[in-house]
């Protein structure tokens, strides 16, 4: 059986294509081919879903279906496919010099017969810097894809071929990766944390939408209805945009991204909006976020974020749109727990002073494609009072998760899945749902030196309301090994000696291998 990874990649199939579909780049940069790729596996996936729905209302023609009337598909959330779109003209015309022509008249048939989709899906296979070859060899490899699965496994496997591209496409592109890609094992933290089982999920830096992805396998995977829960989103970057709202529709989800890309801050499209879940990844100590022209804004009742830094603008937007039990779970760099640059502390200290940061979690570093900085993750919980578990007011959770995830190659670290529970599980059992959520139900919380402590208010304070975990947590417990205090010094010394001698030896070996090539000269 291939080896699965935290990605959702089958290793054995996925991988295999990735690599054949990067030989196929040429010079292609990696940011333009991305569109090139997913917009085929795209056209892929909607053209499988209608050929299925097709097969079916042929065998039904005897009880009046039209397998050419597009309300027949709209009915049921499919996308109606022209037939100047149809997947089966493109395998036709392959081989030929104008496949590109035909496939940007294919993806301008769809946006026009199918008004979600305008604006959306790329339009540039015609342009003279796309190999019509490669592209046509490209075409043969996506036809691959699903390979027609009347199981409903197509659209399934479409859906993780997408998610597998977009983040070593992240890889290929860099810094200018994390503009549109989470690394999947930080959702998957964010999503299993905040346990979004049903209400209005928002996030209002969405990228390619891959916090909706994971809330939505939350549901399935916990039993849950997926019709439980609403999507709102928004994205500031138009191709970013495109690039979400094709995931979503690849997936089957139902959202609402706005009807175009806007900027959160100066133009927010869910203004009345109040979310039970805010999940998300917001840019980095960004400083180019206008904040002077919002100095009055209603959303900054904690204190006005510095022009020079919008990270407490997004917690602060964050906050505005929870519902009045609603839950956060974000992504800052580490600066956030601990800045006191430009009033930044003094709006971390009312926050907490509000008591609405229920936890704080320190990640490992190298997770994500774009960025070195280490980060962490914030857990806001508008009113505490209110939920259903333990009354964890006036304390905060505090894990220290640095040493955790594996090395996946020489710079990327990935959480395994059991990182991924253990933080998890230890949140619910300090909130107390743990019975509900997870299997473990006679688990009680302990703090965990080295990994977690509940600290009260108090203590927080005495910290200068910093936040950062390792403040906290203190040092791991260290296992007596039972040797005797003077015989583990006597060994020690004894070790140090001998290897000080080796480096003595090693010293004089490498002067005499000098000096007989006539480069070691005798001292003074």
């Amino acid at each position: 059986m291939a080896k699965e990874n935290n990605n959702g990649a089958n290793l054995g199939f996925e991988a295999n294509l990735w690599r054949a579909a990067d030989a196929l780049r040429s010079n292609m940069d990696a940011a333009e081919y991305k569109h090139v790729v997913l917009g085929l596996i795209f056209l892929k996936y909607i053209s499988d879903a209608f050929e299925e729905q097709y097969a079916k209302l042929e065998e039904d023609r005897e009880q009046g279906a039209d397998p050419e009337d597009p309300d027949e598909y709209r009915a049921i959330n499919i996308f109606w496919v022209p037939k100047e779109a149809r997947w089966s003209k493109l395998m036709d015309n392959a081989r030929q010099p104008s496949i590109g022509k035909i496939v940007d008249e294919a993806m301008l048939a769809i946006e026009r017969d199918n008004p979600s989709l305008k604006g959306v899906l790329p339009k540039d296979y015609a342009h003279p810097r796309l190999d019509k070859q490669r592209l046509g060899q490209l075409i043969d490899l996506v036809a691959n894809i699903g390979l027609g699965d009347r199981d409903n496994r197509s659209k399934d496997i479409l859906g993780r071929v997408y998610e597998y591209f977009l983040s070593l496409f992240a890889s290929a592109e860099g810094k200018k990766g994390g503009q549109f890609y989470t690394p999947r094992c930080i959702v998957r933290v964010l999503v299993e944390m905040l346990a979004p089982y049903k209400g209005r999920v928002y996030d209002p830096c969405c990228g390619s939408g891959g916090m909706f992805v994971q809330s939505e396998k939350f549901v399935a995977a916990h039993g849950g209805r997926i019709d439980n829960i609403s999507i709102y989103g928004q994205e500031s970057n138009h191709t970013t945009w495109r690039l979400a709202k094709m995931n979503l529709a690849i997936r089957g989800i139902d959202g609402n991204l706005g009807p175009e890309h806007a900027d959160s801050f100066h133009r927010d499209l869910h203004p009345d909006l109040m979310a039970d879940y805010v999940l998300a990844n917001p840019p980095f100590n960004d400083s180019d976020w206008r904040g002077e022209l919002l100095r009055d804004d209603k959303r900054w009742k904690y204190g006005v974020p510095p022009a020079s830094n919008a990270n407490f603008a997004w917690v602060q937007h964050f906050i505005h749109h929870l519902a009045p039990t609603g839950f956060a779970g974000f992504v800052l760099a580490n600066g956030s727990m601990s800045s006191n640059q430009s009033g930044e502390g003094d709006i971390r200290k009312n926050i907490i002073e509000a008591d609405l940061v229920d936890c704080m979690v320190a990640m490992p570093g190298q997770l994500f494609y774009s960025t070195q900085i280490p980060v962490c993750l914030w857990f806001i919980a508008r009113d505490k009072r209110n939920h259903r578990c333990r009354d964890r007011r006036k304390e905060t959770l505090f894990i220290d998760a640095r040493k955790m995830g594996m090395m996946i190659d020489r710079v990327h670290r990935e959480l395994t899945d059991e990182d991924i529970r253990k933080i998890a599980d230890t949140y619910h059992a300090w909130r107390g749902d743990l019975e509900e959520a997870y299997s473990d139900s006679s688990r009680r919380y302990e703090d965990i030196p080295g990994f977690c402590k509940s600290a009260a208010l108090e203590e927080i304070r005495s910290h200068n309301h910093i936040l950062t975990p390792g403040r906290y947590v203190g040092a791991e417990d260290v296992e007596d090994d039972g040797e005797p205090f003077e015989e583990k010094m006597r060994r020690l010394v004894a070790q140090l000696r001998e290897q000080q001698a080796e480096a003595s030896r090693l010293d004089a070996e490498i002067a005499m291998n000098f000096k007989d090539i006539g480069f070691w000269e005798s001292e003074p």
